[in-house]
C-alpha cells in the first residue's frame, strides 16, 4: 500500500456538560482527526490527547507538530506500508503514544476499507455488540450526582463509574450505594492519591465495587502493589499501563487485579490487542477506557472491547452521552449495549459538513 499523504484536523467539539476529573474540567473537546489517503482508500484516525498535558505528557498541539514533522514523514521511506509496519518505523522517535495511535489506526483503516475487511473482525471480535459502562464526573453535590447517576441507569447503561479526589470519594459512593442498591459500580481516581492514604482508600471497600482504577501515580507500581495488599477492593491500572510489557510487569508485581485498555494511551490498537492477549494468559480481565472520542474512535473502541478478554463493561458510551451532534452517525445505546460496526474498516467516516464545522486547523503533509 502506498500512502500518498495524512491530513491532519484540529477539531473542537462542544461537550453536552462539563466533565470533571481530579485533573480540571473540561466544557470542549479539542482532538485530532487523521485521514490517511492510499491509491485504494482514505482511513481514518483520532488522537485522544487533550488541550493540556495533565492526563498525560501529550497534548493536541504538541501532537499535531510532531505528527507533521517526524511521525508521518517517517512513513514516506516505508516500502509496501501496512499497519503492522508503522510502528516499528516510528520506534525511534520516544513517547507519543497516542499520536503514533491516531496514525496507526488511519493507516489500518485504509487498509481494511481496501480489503472490505471490518475493524472487529481484524482485531478478533467475538462478539457483534458490547456492553456499556458510563463514567461519571466529579459534580457539584451528592444530590446532583445522585440524579446524574439515575439518568444514566434510565437511559439503560449496565455499569456506573465514578471520579474520585480526594474530599470526594467514600461519601459519594456511601450515596449511590445506598440509592440505587447493588449495581455494577467502580471508581477512578486519576492518580489523585498517595501511598499515605491506603487506610483512607480501605473505606471504599465495604461498598462492593468493582474496582478501584488508578489511585497512586503512573510511575508507582511498587505502591500499588502495596495498596493492593492493604484493600479489598480491586486494583486496576490505567495510566501506569503503557504497553504489552508494563501489563506483564505489573501482573508479576502484584500491583493489579484488573486492566484498563487504552487504545491511544498504548500506542494503538496493535498493541492493545497484545495487552488484552497478556492479560487473558493470566487470568486477568480487561475493559475499554474512553477519552471523550468522537464517532471515529468509539467505533474503534467498540470494535476492540469485542475482544474475548473484555470481561467488563467499558467507558464506550452512546454518542449523546458527551456530543449532540457527533463527526459520524451516532452511537445509540440499545438494551445497554452498543453494535460492532460490520462494515469495512471501522465502519463508519465523518459527515463532511459536520466536520468542517467543528474543524479548526488543517494541515496537509504530503508523502512524494
Amino acid at each position: 500500500m502506498k500512502l500518498s499523504g495524512v491530513e491532519i484536523r484540529t477539531i473542537r467539539v462542544p461537550l453536552v456538560s462539563p466533565f470533571r476529573t481530579s485533573f480540571g474540567t473540561e466544557t470542549v473537546r479539542e482532538a485530532l482527526v487523521l485521514r490517511a489517503v492510499t491509491g485504494e482508500a482514505e482511513g481514518w484516525g483520532e488522537c485522544g490527547a487533550g488541550i493540556a498535558p495533565l492526563y498525560s505528557s501529550e497534548y493536541t498541539h504538541a501532537s499535531a507538530d510532531v505528527l507533521s514533522r517526524y511521525l508521518i514523514p517517517a512513513l514516506a521511506g516505508v516500502a509496501d506500508l501496512d499497519a503492522h509496519r508503522v510502528a516499528p518505523a516510528l520506534a525511534g522517535f520516544k513517547g507519543h503514544r497516542m499520536a503514533k495511535a491516531a496514525l496507526e489506526t488511519a493507516v489500518l483503516d485504509a487498509e481494511l476499507r481496501a480489503a472490505g475487511v471490518s475493524f472487529g473482525r481484524a482485531l478478533g471480535a467475538v462478539r457483534a455488540s458490547v456492553p456499556c459502562g458510563v463514567s461519571v464526573g466529579i459534580t457539584g453535590s451528592i444530590p446532583e450526582l445522585l440524579d446524574a447517576v439515575a439518568g444514566y441507569l434510565e437511559a439503560g447503561y449496565l455499569r456506573i463509574k465514578l471520579k474520585i479526589e480526594p474530599g470526594w470519594d467514600v461519601e459519594p459512593v456511601r450515596a449511590v450505594r445506598e440509592r440505587f442498591g447493588d449495581i455494577l459500580l467502580q471508581v477512578d481516581a486519576n492518580t489523585a492519591y498517595g501511598r499515605g492514604d491506603a487506610r483512607h482508600l480501605a473505606g471504599l471497600d465495604p461498598f462492593g465495587l468493582l474496582l478501584l482504577e488508578q489511585p497512586l501515580a503512573e510511575d508507582d507500581l511498587r505502591g500499588h502493589a502495596e495498596l493492593a495488599a492493604r484493600i479489598s477492593t480491586p486494583i486496576c491500572l490505567d495510566e501506569s499501563i503503557v504497553s504489552a510489557r508494563a501489563a506483564a510487569d505489573a501482573i508479576a508485581m502484584g500491583a493489579c487485579q484488573v486492566v484498563n485498555i487504552k487504545p491511544g494511551r498504548v500506542g494503538g490498537y496493535l498493541e492493545s490487542r497484545r495487552i488484552h492477549d497478556v492479560c487473558a494468559a493470566h487470568g486477568v480481565p480487561v475493559w475499554c477506557g474512553g477519552m471523550l472520542e468522537t464517532g471515529l474512535g468509539r467505533a474503534a473502541n467498540v470494535a476492540l472491547a469485542a475482544l474475548p478478554g473484555f470481561t467488563l463493561p467499558g467507558d464506550t458510551s452512546a454518542s449523546e452521552r458527551y456530543y449532540r451532534t457527533d463527526l459520524t452517525p451516532p452511537f445509540v445505546l440499545e438494551d445497554g449495549h452498543l453494535a460492532v460496526p460490520a462494515g469495512p474498516g471501522l465502519g463508519v467516516a465523518p459527515i463532511p459538513e459536520v466536520l468542517d464545522e467543528v474543524t479548526v486547523a488543517t494541515e496537509w503533509v504530503p508523502l512524494g
